[in-house]
């Protein structure tokens, strides 16, 4: 039985960072789709993510965005938080 490509794989890395992220969003600015070997080059600016992760963390934001964009995500609720002294009061002698 012949194994598939998918078990030869390095599994998806879904541990990534708020500092990884930020990396990520810059280098996805900085590599756009025209730019060869744009993968590898976000996949080096994060560093500890093989191109396959960066690929993949990649189709998931699109995924996330096209979920938004087609209202399947509700907007959060926020409760407004009453404020402690009128307006008025904070803002006397400006």
């Amino acid at each position: 039985m012949a194994s598939s490509t998918l078990s030869k794989q390095k599994p998806y890395d879904s541990c990534w960072t708020p500092k990884q992220n930020k990396v990520f969003e810059k280098a996805l600015a900085k590599y756009d789709k025209d730019t060869p070997d744009r993968w590898h080059n976000v996949a080096k600016a994060i560093g500890g993510k093989s191109e396959d992760d960066v690929k993949r963390h990649y189709q998931i934001l699109l995924e996330d965005l096209r979920h938004i964009e087609s209202g399947h995500v509700p907007i959060p609720n926020y409760k407004s938080t009453p404020t402690t002294f009128p307006l008025s009061t904070t803002l006397v002698g400006f």
